[in-house]
């Protein structure tokens, strides 16, 4: 399981994701990733929130614009979801 606790800093993840820091704003207000926030309003990215990044990343570079990526993420989560019930 990947550890879904925020720790990291906008800049870190962007680093870590290999992407520019304005792309992971873009991607949040589009409501393809909410990364925890704290009581001052930080976003803070967990490794989940890396590992859906670099997805974004490959989506984008097989040619997908954002609302497609955005529908892609929502089948392979109902496919995980289906997987689970199912005991896979």
């Amino acid at each position: 399981m990947i550890d879904t606790r925020g720790v990291f800093a906008i800049s870190i993840a962007a680093e870590r994701a290999g992407m520019q820091i304005q792309n992971l704003r873009v991607y949040e207000r589009r409501g393809l990733i909410e990364p925890a926030r704290t009581p001052g309003g930080t976003r803070l990215y967990s490794e989940a929130d890396i590992t859906l990044l670099r997805r974004i990343a490959e989506l984008l570079a097989e040619g997908l614009n954002l609302a497609g990526i955005r529908r892609v993420l929502e089948l392979e989560d109902d496919v995980a979801e289906l997987r689970r019930r199912l005991g896979d």
